[in-house]
């Protein structure tokens, strides 16, 4: 089978389909994107990297951010970061408050936003310089210092955040939060704001799909038991209250943005990164998920 060949035929198949997604309109700097973008790069274990379409464009990562807090976190506390955040899906949207009320502010897993909130917090409880830690910690995955946060859609997103500081301030009533909230927010919205390219990104995911070590200079990241739970989470809470529709059309452990990208990893082989701005009702890439569902059909490279 022709890799390239499936990849460069999915793209044209999706690329032309009528996108029936919208901008992330509640952020105002993501509508400024260029909503016809579509790219596409796949990275594999055997070092074939190849892109199509928009895949050199820098977009904003968003809620992709959250595998990588996530990575860092887990690396520090090891198994005690469970004690502050769940591993199960939530069935609900990715800022709700809803659960946190009953559940006494765990939050039900790190990718919803209350969950990625609390993992800011881990973060700044634990490092000395966080923003510069955590891109340093980016940087040094994807083997590219061209990865900077946007002060733009920082900015952007802090300004309408009102959600989010409503997040943060139930969770420290609760004590499930140890900063200031405004410290926490402030580095949970630079870190929503990292741009990459999908090239950029695919290669970073590579870890995931390497038993934790980078495939660049075989620095271990992960153990392989941390690998396997990162991945598990990305397979059931990486696209919110779509991640059973995600698992049953593509098979593969993901995570999506609202600003229109989407990587996937299926260990021991590949990561794929997709971009297209306009999403679905649930907040994910429209273009990226039919994609996506296009190539491991074809293909059969699913973990299923």
């Amino acid at each position: 089978m022709n890799i390239k060949e499936v990849i460069q035929n999915a793209y044209h198949k999706i690329k032309d389909i009528d996108d029936k997604g919208n901008l992330a309109s509640y952020i105002p700097e993501l509508e400024n994107v260029n909503s016809a973008c579509f790219g596409v790069h796949i990275s594999t274990i055997d070092t074939l990297n190849f892109g199509v379409g928009n895949y050199h464009d820098k977009f904003s990562i968003q809620s992709i951010a959250k595998v990588l807090t996530l990575t860092m976190a887990y690396n520090i506390l090891g198994e005690k970061l469970w004690k502050r955040v769940k591993v199960e899906p939530s069935g609900t949207a990715f800022n709700s408050l809803v659960q946190l009320e009953v559940e006494n502010g765990i939050p039900r897993n790190p990718f919803i936003n209350a969950g990625a909130i609390v993992i800011a917090d881990v973060l700044l409880s634990n490092l000395d310089n966080p923003k510069e830690d955590f891109l340093n910690f980016v940087k040094t995955l994807s083997n590219s210092k061209e990865i900077c946060y946007s002060e733009k859609i920082a900015t952007s997103e802090k300004s309408v955040g009102y959600r989010n500081a409503a997040l943060c301030n139930f969770i420290k009533s609760f004590g499930n939060i140890e900063n200031k909230p405004s410290e926490v927010l402030d580095f949970y919205f630079n870190l929503c704001s990292l741009e990459m390219s999908c090239k950029e990104l695919s290669n970073l995911f590579l870890f995931l799909a390497n038993d934790g070590f980078t495939l660049a200079d075989n620095e271990q990241i992960l153990t392989r038991s941390q690998t396997k739970r990162i991945n598990a989470l990305m397979q059931t809470c990486g696209f919110y209250d779509e991640s059973g529709e995600f698992a049953f059309k593509v098979g593969l452990p993901g995570k999506s943005g609202v600003g229109g990208g989407i990587i996937a990893v299926h260990p021991k082989q590949y990561a794929i990164a997709v971009w297209s701005p306009k999403l679905n009702e649930k907040g994910n890439s429209y273009k990226g998920m039919r994609f996506l569902e296009e190539f491991t059909t074809e293909s059969k490279l699913s973990i299923f």
